[in-house]
């Protein structure tokens, strides 16, 4: 109210119900309200919009929201005042949260499966609502930018991201990068989940990278299988069905021991999501 512009500072940062008291909710509600229509911000207009709403009354009236006004002496602290705000809300939440999710264990509920998937549920939506996109300096990108393109130079001809194993494919992608999402495409049976384990398993035995893999699909086992008969040159055929010749085992021993030692990683739980 005492700064017409500090809305705009703030309207991204907190929300309404960040507000311990419902009422300082309401008249920050208010506020954007007015902001959106792109009318001034100040007593009076915040005062007609309040009483046009018919809950003036139920705030404290006019007085309460002079007293308001006259409780802080500058705006200038606006943003950090917003953010403790903020984050107070999300300590209230999560307490509320914690709440909620000890009262479903002592529920009488034979699915555990419910009960585990609700308790993620209420703590992601604490979680999403916490984490918020921000404005970057273009300038510190370009600075970001000069450093990579001056590693890139020393390197002379080097990667930009990391090797898949692949050369003409790295040649295409320049190697895999951060912020990227790569799709492998095809028809079915036609090597795509070959490929992504060869590419992850280069990157964690060649690069020393750890890797991680979600598999909705295949189990581990069925994985691992893939894995070592392509390190071992061995026919994934006749491992299945155990008709290994004496030559093989060797082989097969040096692979496990490499894949033993590289930092991959399986995840093969049937119900992933996105906690």
């Amino acid at each position: 109210m005492i700064d017409k512009n500090a809305i705009d500072k703030v309207i991204d940062i907190i929300s309404p119900d960040d507000f311990y008291r419902d009422v300082h909710g309401m008249i920050y509600g208010a506020m954007i309200r007015l902001s959106e229509k792109k009318t001034p911000i100040d007593l009076v207009t915040l005062t007609d919009i309040l009483e046009k709403e018919k809950i003036l009354e139920e705030i404290g009236g006019a007085s309460y929201i002079a007293s308001l006004a006259n409780a802080v002496p500058t705006a200038s602290h606006v943003v950090h005042y917003a953010n403790i705000i903020s984050q107070k809300g999300v300590l209230r939440r999560l307490i509320e949260a914690g709440q909620n999710i000890a009262q479903l264990g002592y529920e009488e509920q034979d699915d555990v499966d419910a009960i585990l998937d609700n308790s993620e549920r209420v703590l992601f939506d604490v979680t999403q609502r916490y984490l918020k996109q921000e404005f970057i300096s273009l300038k510190d990108v370009l600075s970001e930018t000069f450093d990579r393109i001056d590693k890139l130079h020393k390197k002379k001809g080097g990667l930009r991201g990391i090797s898949t194993g692949f050369d003409d494919l790295d040649k295409l992608l320049a190697g895999l990068q951060n912020a990227d999402l790569i799709i492998l495409a095809s028809r079915p049976a036609m090597g795509k989940t070959t490929l992504a384990l060869n590419i992850a398993a280069h990157v964690a035995i060649k690069e020393k990278i750890p890797v991680g893999i979600f598999s909705l699909e295949m189990s581990k086992e069925q994985l691992v299988d893939r894995m070592l008969c392509a390190r071992a040159g061995v026919d994934s055929w006749k491992l299945r069905t155990g008709q290994l010749s004496d030559s093989d085992f060797p082989k097969i021993g040096y692979a496990m021991g490499v894949l033993s030692e590289a930092p991959l990683f399986i995840d093969d739980s049937p119900i992933l999501n996105s906690m």
